[in-house]
């Protein structure tokens, strides 16, 4: 028996024979064509980006088959999102088209060599970055797959139960996945990927990161996916399977999403105090989700995939249908907190260039930067949460702030276009609750400092842990290093709580951390009393609270602010959770 860890990007427990993919890409030789080929190569991609096209389109309906279709529109635009860019847009186009014309290269070298450079240079920034890398990355593989007739084997089709082990997995390939595979590891990836979030969509157990173990196994072995823990168990002896194979019975099994509560039945602990659960969502059809689980309301609404592989920056009425589409699906009387754009200038059309030589994007021009860089771009996405607050309990929140100037700056800001609004008689929330992200060491250290300036905080411990440890997570040579566990991430958050009640400001959980059952009495012993996380895990952390009570609680952060290691807190959490739920995780 051998044990792998990896990322853990979807929750569950699944068992199956190993099905042995080969995803690593395709090589492109350097290859030259005669100078009177050069139409010819030129229509030949031109039909290579159709294809690319119909193919997104194809992968999308695939996926309504097998999820809420209101979902799995949003999500095709991932699918279908870079292959359409690719189509439009006349910069990147051109681009392949010179290479063709000037350098007489082959149509599928070109491509290789175009988006190979791209790819590179926005995988170098890590975080965010490495997605929209990884989207490059499944565009160069569909379009030299569809250029050199190497199309991707779709034998793994059948019907018999397998789990999928791959290098890596694209979104498009993920999404072609059929209902016969139970779950999937790679051996690359991130949590944040496309291919990540289209995992929880399929409700389907995956790892990510785990580094290289295709080597160890072989086509048809016996594997274990625990999505719960992050582990992949390959040839597991007796007593493991056994164990695993008798959870699965369990209807509760390892998995919050198989817990069945009802969403009116409140979270309260068993001395009656009550905990605040709120939804992370992505895409605004995902507000219903929320309501489906228990969700109080929005406690972080993502706004980036308006972005995300457009050829034109979103319009400000673009931004205000998606924001009121939420609000209206939530309900007047429940928050939807909006953060503002969350992510590196990469990414949008009027920022073009703004990235060159830029030496370290992970730390650099992202987020409230980069809006307060671009002060059109901001102010068209403040204009229309402005203009939306008026539909609902509407909250604006600030990421990555690091200093206390950089809020000042954006609140200065935020009161510019009111005034503007006001003048042009547009009717707002004038009252409208201003929170930021803490999410960077520096905003931790200064939380009583900054909870003068706010109405809420929002711990975001996916930034949070890898800044504070210095170990990106999207980085399976250092993934053993990221842990939300960690005693310096630990007394970070116990600091902020504590500045948020000194100041009576109301201080909420949205990252990965929030969605772990194991850390629901830590959170809860800590001080806090607002959770958020993404819908399906809401039932399963309710149910935790309601076996818990305060003093039990506190005492368990108590212990744990004691240890000196994340191994030790992570074994100390696991152990408190099967106590108060003994048909929990083993």
């Amino acid at each position: 028996m051998e044990l792998k860890r990896g990322i853990a990007v979807s929750p569950g427990v699944a068992i199956g024979p190993a099905l042995v993919l080969d995803t690593e890409g395709v090589v492109i030789a350097q290859r030259t064509i005669a100078p009177d080929r050069v139409p010819d190569e030129i229509r030949r991609l031109a039909d290579a980006l159709k294809l690319a096209a119909e193919e997104a389109r194809a992968s999308r309906e695939a996926l309504s088959a097998r999820i809420d279709p209101a979902i799995a529109a949003d999500i095709g635009s991932i699918l279908g999102g870079h292959a359409i860019l690719l189509e439009q847009d006349h910069r990147l186009r051109e681009d392949v088209e010179t290479q063709i014309r000037t350098q007489f290269f082959t149509a599928e070298y070109a491509v290789s060599r175009v988006v190979g450079a791209l790819v590179r240079r926005v995988g170098e920034g890590g975080g965010a970055f490495a997605r929209l890398a990884a989207d490059f990355r499944d565009l160069e593989q569909q379009l030299v797959r569809i250029l050199t007739g190497d199309r991707l084997d779709d034998s793994y089709t059948g019907e018999e139960a397998v789990i999928v082990l791959a290098n890596d997995l694209t979104p498009s390939e993920t999404a072609r996945l059929p209902k016969s595979v139970q779950a999937f590891a790679t051996e690359s990836g991130g949590p944040t990927s496309h291919t990540a979030i289209m995992a929880g969509a399929l409700e389907i157990p995956a790892l990510v990161g785990i580094g290289k173990f295709l080597s160890d196994v072989s086509p048809g072995d016996l594997v274990i996916v625990d999505g719960d823990r992050g582990e992949l168990v390959i040839d597991p002896d007796d007593a493991t399977l056994a164990r695993y194979r008798s959870a699965q019975r369990d209807s509760s099994g390892l998995s919050g999403v198989r817990i069945d509560i009802s969403p009116t039945v409140p979270a309260d602990t068993k001395d009656g105090v009550r905990i605040r659960l709120l939804g992370n969502i992505e895409f605004p059809k995902e507000a219903e989700h929320c309501l489906d689980r228990g969700a109080e309301g929005v406690g972080l609404y993502r706004t980036e995939f308006l972005y995300i592989n457009k050829v034109t920056d979103p319009t400000e009425e673009e931004h205000f249908e998606a924001y009121r589409e939420v609000l209206t699906a939530i309900g007047r009387d429940r928050p939807v907190v909006i953060r503002t754009l969350d992510i590196g200038a990469d990414k949008f059309s009027s920022l073009s260039g703004l990235l060159t030589g830029e030496k370290n994007p992970f730390l650099g021009l992202r987020s409230v930067r980069l809006c307060l860089k671009n002060l059109v771009l901001f102010k068209t996405q403040l204009r229309a949460i402005l203009r939306a607050s008026v539909y609902g309990n509407l909250r604006v929140m600030f990421p990555m702030v690091s200093t206390v100037l950089e809020l000042r700056q954006c609140r200065s800001l935020l009161r510019e276009v009111q005034e503007d609004l006001e003048e042009a008689g547009i009717p707002f929330n004038s009252a409208i609750p201003v929170g930021t992200m803490i999410e960077v060491p520096s905003a931790a250290l200064l939380a009583d400092a900054l909870a003068k300036e706010v109405d809420f905080f929002s711990i975001g411990t996916n930034d949070l842990v890898q800044y504070t440890l210095a170990a990106d997570r999207n980085n399976e040579n250092v993934a053993h290093l990221y842990h939300p566990a960690d005693p310096a991430v630990l007394r970070l958050i116990r600091m902020v709580v504590a500045a948020g009640q000194a100041e009576k400001v109301e201080v909420n959980v949205c990252g990965e951390m929030s969605g772990e059952t194991m850390y629901t009495p830590l959170l809860v012993g800590l001080g806090l009393r607002q959770l958020s996380a993404t819908p399906r895990k809401l039932p399963e952390i309710k149910r935790v609270i309601r076996h818990l009570s305060i003093a039990e609680a506190e005492k368990i952060a108590r212990e744990a602010l004691r240890m000196e290691t994340a191994r030790e807190v992570g074994t100390f959490l696991r152990e408190q959770l099967r106590r108060i739920l003994p048909d929990a995780a083993d």
